[in-house]
């Protein structure tokens, strides 16, 4: 159980992948913790069903008001937008980056990966991802493999990474399991 915990769920305005978004979130939730959802921009994000546009959801703080200190752990989300919008964001970048400096829990899934090459964070650690991530993961200093959940804890910190949609299930119980630890 992660009850009375707070969990940070960084997505980018717009291309967040819904069910990589709403099955942690939910799973948090009956776990008894707390999801609060950090954006760049503030107002509500735009979820997608892959390509097409689904439902919006309130964002309850930006990168400029939050810092990992504020949380117990972090999702990132994927989706292809979502994650190439972040990398792009040096204040989002910042955030996702101190919950590593803090040693904290963080869960990625399929594209989300991108989002910690850009915060310098893969280096000597085992990821799993959507497949096109590979080249970049390896690039970027990691081991990457082909598996359902990976669960990395040669770091400061514990990383979970899952690959796709059909991986959620496995993906929010380890993330789960790293974020009551």
């Amino acid at each position: 159980m992660i009850k009375g915990k707070t969990i940070a769920f960084l997505v980018a305005p717009e291309g967040v992948e819904q069910v990589e978004l709403s099955e942690p979130w939910r799973a948090v939730e009956l776990a008894g913790g707390t999801p609060r959802l950090v954006s760049s921009k503030p107002g509500h994000v735009q979820a997608f069903n892959h390509l097409d546009k689904a439902d919006t959801f309130p964002v309850d703080m930006t990168v400029d008001d939050a810092s990992a200190a504020e949380f117990d752990g972090l999702v990132l989300p994927g989706g292809v937008a979502n994650p190439d919008m972040l990398r792009t964001d040096p204040k989002a970048v910042r955030f996702a980056k101190g919950f590593f400096e803090d040693g904290k829990p963080v869960a990625a899934i399929c594209h989300a990966p991108w989002t910690l090459i850009e915060a310098d964070v893969v280096r000597g650690r085992t990821l799993t991802s959507w497949p096109s991530l590979r080249t970049d993961l390896r690039n970027a200093g990691a081991e990457w493999v082909d598996q359902e959940v990976m669960v990395d804890t040669a770091g400061p910190n514990t990383l979970v990474t899952s690959r796709k949609p059909d991986d959620l299930k496995a993906f929010c119980q380890a993330a789960l399991d790293a974020f009551s630890d």
